[in-house]
């Protein structure tokens, strides 16, 4: 498949050609429900607790004698239906939620985001992303040339600094390297944006 090469202005300066093995795959919903369900699992900290019986502190003494005081035995200060008690034993512990997730899963459910995009026409290459200062404004005006909004630039192994602090101040842009492309990123996202780099990055990552 051949797409034109834009400049900031949005003219074409030039036309490049992506690899069907990435850019032409049939999407399957299935597959790229796993990856993401598979992102959004790994990407849970899983650090929420809450003190059982044994994690908490205090006496162990009986509050009261267990007969003769007309009121219900009790066993411990620190019982769940006590105040400041534990929580019930079935509360919440640390624990990983990270699920596994074949790596040819993972690179076809890329693939599929890709081509997802350039199915509908959604997938745009620029010349390079690279800013001579930092201008948010001037991006701003760049986006409008390419109609864009809500879109998310790929960048090569590096994304130019200048560009990335101009991009910053943009509520409607994301960036990432090459490395950090990911299924939900593309999904989430109007419009994906590549720099010739990052197709030339992606091809070598998927192996194309």
């Amino acid at each position: 498949m051949k797409l034109d090469i834009l400049n900031f202005d949005g003219k074409a300066v030039g036309q490049i050609e992506l690899s069907d093995a990435i850019y032409a795959v049939e999407p399957r919903a299935d597959i790229l429900h796993r990856v993401v369900v598979w992102q959004e699992a790994n990407a849970r900290s899983g650090n929420h607790a809450t003190k059982t019986i044994s994690d908490v502190s205090g006496t162990k003494k009986k509050p009261f004698n267990q007969k003769k005081g007309g009121r219900a035995r009790q066993g411990s200060l620190r019982n769940p239906h006590q105040r400041g008690g534990a929580a019930s034993m079935t509360a919440p512990k640390t624990h990983s939620h990270a699920i596994d997730l074949p790596k040819k899963i993972r690179a076809l459910g890329l693939k599929m985001a890709l081509s997802s995009k350039a199915k509908s026409g959604s997938l745009i290459v620029i010349d390079s992303e690279v800013m001579p200062a930092v201008k948010s404004a001037a991006l701003a005006k760049s986006l409008k040339n390419l109609k864009l909004s809500k879109a998310l630039f790929v960048g090569g192994a590096a994304i130019d600094a200048n560009f990335k602090k101009s991009a910053a101040n943009i509520s409607s842009i994301d960036v990432l390297p090459t490395i950090g492309l990911n299924v939900r990123d593309i999904l989430n996202h109007n419009t994906v944006v590549l720099t010739k780099d990052a197709v030339a990055g992606i091809e070598k990552r998927l192996g194309a």
